[in-house]
C-alpha cells in the first residue's frame, strides 16, 4: 500500500473581485515571489489558506501524474484504515484551456478515485478530504483544506469608524508586511481603531499597536479583547519609539480624528527610519518623494479600491545602513 507522504508541494486556488486584483497580486507576490493570472499557484511554501482573504483552498500534494489513469493507479494503493474520506475536484476559474474539465467529468473522476481507495467514503463528514486538480499539464492529488473567512467575522467589532480599512484589506496588508511571521516583530504606530492589529494578531503575527489619540487607543484595545486576542496598544507619538522592529505598518492619518499635514506625514516617515527596516505604507496621496526623503525606497506597490475611493499601498525598504543610523543616534 502507498504511504501518504507529502511531496512538499502545495496548490492554492484564488478568488477575487476585479477591483481586488491589484491587492491580491501584491499579497501573492509577498507570499510566493510572483503573481499569476490563472488563479492557481503552485509552491513549496506551506501557508494556512485562512491567512489570505483571497485564497479559497489548498491541496498539499501527495502524488501527481501525467493523466487521470496515472492518478487512479496510485490512488488504488492508498489504504485509509479506519479513517473516512471523500474526494473533491475544486471549482476553479481561470485555468488554462488544456486544464479545464467540465462538471460531469469532474464528478465522474471523483467517483472513480473514491472507488479505488481502500477505506470508507463519507461525503458529509469525512475524517480526511482529498483534492484533485489538473495544473500545468499534470494532475495533482493531495489532502484538501478549505479557507475560513476569519476576516469576515472581524467585521462586527464594538468600536469602529467609517474611514478605517476594511478587515479584508487589513488582513491582506498584514500578510504583505509580514508574509513569514516566525521571528518577525511588527508595529502599527498609527493603528487607529486597530483593524490591522486585530487581523495580524489573529494570524499569530507578533505586532504591537500605537496611536497618539487616547480615544482610538481605547477603542483598539476593546476590539482586540472583543475577539479574544491578546495584544499591546500604547499611547504616544511615533517619535517616542525606542525598540527595534523588523517592519512598521503605517496607515497615514487622514481622517477627522487624527488628520496629518504633509509636514506631519513626513515626520511620521522620518521617525520610522531608526526603528524599522521595512515599511508598509497606506496612503490616499502620492508620497514617493516623502518615502525617499525619509530614507526608504519603494520596492512594490498596488492600488486598493473601495468604490471610487483609492488607497495606494507601498512596500518600502530602508536604504540607509543600520550602522550609520546608530552613529547618528549616538551623536544626537
Amino acid at each position: 500500500m502507498k504511504k501518504l507522504t507529502p511531496t512538499g508541494e502545495f496548490l492554492y486556488t484564488y478568488a477575487y473581485h476585479q477591483d481586488e486584483k491589484d491587492l491580491c497580486f501584491l499579497e501573492m507576490r509577498a507570499f510566493f515571489g510572483a503573481d499569476s493570472e490563472e488563479k492557481v499557484v503552485k509552491s513549496t511554501r506551506g501557508i494556512d489558506p485562512s491567512r489570505s482573504p483571497f485564497i479559497k483552498e489548498r491541496i498539499e500534494v501527495l502524488f501527481d501524474g501525467t493523466d487521470v489513469a496515472d492518478i487512479l493507479e496510485q490512488a488504488a494503493q492508498v489504504n485509509m484504515d479506519s479513517s473516512t474520506f471523500k474526494v473533491i475536484f475544486p471549482k476553479i476559474n481561470g485555468l488554462a484551456f488544456e486544464d479545464n474539465v467540465d462538471y460531469a467529468e469532474k464528478r465522474d473522476i471523483e467517483r472513480q478515485i473514491g472507488f479505488v481507495i481502500t477505506g470508507k467514503a463519507d461525503v458529509h463528514n469525512p475524517d480526511v478530504t482529498f483534492g484533485l486538480m489538473p495544473f500545468g499539464g499534470r494532475w495533482y492529488f493531495g489532502t484538501y483544506l478549505q479557507s475560513e473567512s476569519v476576516w469576515f467575522k472581524h467585521q462586527q467589532k464594538p468600536r469602529e469608524y467609517s474611514t478605517a480599512l476594511s478587515t479584508k484589506v487589513a488582513r491582506a496588508i498584514a500578510n504583505i508586511a509580514v508574509p513569514e511571521p516566525a521571528g518577525v516583530k511588527a508595529i502599527d504606530p498609527c493603528c487607529g481603531i486597530g483593524t490591522v492589529v486585530v487581523e495580524a494578531l489573529s494570524m499569530g503575527i507578533d505586532i504591537v499597536g500605537r496611536d497618539i489619540n487616547p480615544l482610538v487607543v481605547d477603542g483598539s484595545r476593546e476590539n482586540i479583547a472583543h475577539f479574544g486576542l491578546t495584544g499591546r496598544v500604547d499611547l504616544g507619538p511615533i517619535a517616542d519609539i525606542r525598540q527595534q522592529y523588523d517592519v512598521a505598518i503605517i496607515d497615514m492619518p487622514y481622517n477627522l480624528y487624527t488628520h496629518a499635514t504633509p509636514d506631519e506625514q513626513q515626520e511620521i516617515l522620518s521617525h520610522a527610519l531608526p526603528f524599522a527596516e521595512k515599511l508598509l505604507v497606506v496612503t490616499i496621496e502620492s508620497i514617493d518623494h516623502m518615502i525617499e526623503e525619509a530614507g526608504f525606497t519603494v520596492t512594490d506597490r498596488c492600488i486598493a479600491k473601495k468604490g471610487l475611493f483609492l488607497r495606494e499601498i507601498l512596500v518600502c525598504e530602508r536604504t540607509i545602513k543600520p550602522a550609520i543610523l546608530v552613529e547618528e543616534l549616538i551623536e544626537v
